[in-house]
């Protein structure tokens, strides 16, 4: 069984920076896609980043300012996030399942954390 954990979140002003932490356990495919994933409040939940064999991909909205990143010695996958803007504030999670590929898309990952909450003020 697939066991994902968040941490890392917090409050900031705008224009600082955090990092996002999953430890994650279970994963026994030779090839799996992680993702980080956020919902703000009354909003549908948006791939923000993911992280497969090939390059990592991004949201429009966060390239250049967010960072997907892992240590599988660690068996952790990062989001880096800098230059955080209110509109940023949500709830991020992570997710993965077996998958060569990246994807933004919910319907492509089986497993999830429970998420961690960013707050970002004016």
């Amino acid at each position: 069984q697939v066991h994902l954990a968040e941490s890392g979140g917090g409050s900031v002003q705008a224009g600082g920076s955090l990092r996002l932490s999953c430890v994650f356990s279970g994963l026994t495919y030779n090839w799996y896609r992680v993702g980080w994933f956020r919902q703000a409040s009354g909003k549908e939940r948006e791939g923000v980043a993911s992280l497969a064999r090939d390059a990592p991909i991004y949201a429009d909205s966060v390239k250049g300012r967010f960072t997907i990143f892992q240590d599988k010695a660690k068996n952790t996958v990062y989001l880096e996030m800098n230059n955080l803007e209110p509109e940023d504030t949500a709830l991020y999670y992570c997710a993965a399942a077996p998958g060569y590929d990246t994807s933004l898309r919910t319907v492509h990952y089986t497993s999830w954390g429970q998420g961690t909450q960013v707050t970002v003020s004016s």
